[in-house]
């Protein structure tokens, strides 16, 4: 059993501990936090023996394996290269980071100390991909697809009452591509490659970050459609239409809901729903098995990080292009 650690206190890090514990692999020893009292509460709230305020002493921490970093995603940089320096594995949420090359650098470091380094991006950790796979397989020549995770944010009142949550705050690297844009791309990268161009456009809020948007991927012989919202809740699902059939999807984040109708008119119910701590405890379990079988699963490991780093590129072009900055770009 390895034991780690965890950078955040939010619903997510729940979430996860509760994943990673019921896996039996992983035991939870310390959590960090700016505030003493509250990394206390957590800790006795999780059962963790020991509490850090300093992120170089949580990295010195000998008695601590690996560490899942779930702070503000402005922060998301600094911590994981000071945990790697450390000699800490490390599972952060995504996005890592707003800048492709800061993901690059940090995947270098990674590599040369010899570390785990991974973003935690639910899709690709569970079992049902392999099934999706075979699917858009069986739906031969694709001629178009349309990933939609729109989901109105329940800070959004706060915002619209005169408050800025994090999620709405440009200084935080937040908005609705980095929290929900980036569960569209992803899967869109990993199933379809790169496209040949890219259009997008955005709702800009007053705080400076966008409430919504739109992103057409072109092909050679197909069209990507993502949609993606903070200031909505979507009554539709994705899809994927092929030659053969059509796959739709109610949650592209979650690969849960999965439905093959064939030309036929035969149904397959590819997979229904997990509950998110299941989801992430698949993470956590992949996680797992990259430190402790490195040669087994170098294939599968390097191609997540290497597609951490495109996805983290092609949202950078995105950003720019449709006027999202955060401070961190210059």
């Amino acid at each position: 059993m390895l034991r780690f650690a965890t950078i955040g206190s939010s619903w997510i890090t729940d979430e996860y501990v509760r994943g990673a514990k019921d896996t039996g692999l992983w035991e939870l020893h310390a959590v960090y936090s700016r505030d003493k009292a509250r990394g206390q509460e957590y800790a006795e709230k999780h059962g963790a023996k020991q509490v850090f305020t300093s992120i170089p002493e949580l990295a010195a921490c000998k008695e601590v394996d690996a560490v899942y970093v779930a702070s503000p995603n402005y922060a998301h940089y600094v911590q994981c290269k000071t945990l790697l320096e450390g000699g800490k594995h490390v599972i952060c949420e995504k996005p890592i980071c707003a800048q492709g090359e800061k993901v690059q650098e940090l995947v270098e470091l990674s590599q040369e100390k010899g570390l785990i380094f991974m973003e935690a991006i639910m899709f690709l950790h569970q079992p049902q991909l392999k099934k999706l796979e075979a699917a858009i397989d069986e739906l031969g020549e694709i001629s178009m697809a349309k990933i939609d995770f729109c989901q109105r944010s329940s800070k959004l009142d706060r915002y619209l009452n005169g408050e800025l949550p994090n999620i709405f705050n440009p200084d935080m690297e937040a908005g609705a591509l980095m929290d929900l844009g980036i569960y569209c791309l992803c899967p869109v990268l990993y199933f379809f490659g790169e496209p040949e161009n890219i259009k997008e456009s955005a709702v800009m809020m007053k705080s400076g970050a966008d409430g919504c948007g739109t992103v057409l991927l072109k092909y050679s012989n197909s069209l990507v459609t993502l949609t993606y919202s903070k200031l909505g809740q979507s009554g539709a699902n994705s899809d994927i239409q092929g030659k053969n059939g059509t796959i739709s999807i109610d949650s592209i984040s979650k690969l849960n809901g999965i439905t093959l109708r064939r030309n036929d008119g035969t149904i397959e119910y590819i997979h229904k729903d997990d509950e998110k701590y299941k989801l992430m405890g698949n993470e956590a379990r992949d996680f797992y098995r990259y430190i402790t079988e490195p040669e087994a699963s170098r294939k599968e490991y390097e191609a997540c990080q290497s597609l951490s780093v495109k996805v983290a590129t092609y949202m950078e072009d995105i950003r720019r292009s449709a006027g999202i900055h955060f401070p961190s770009d210059n």
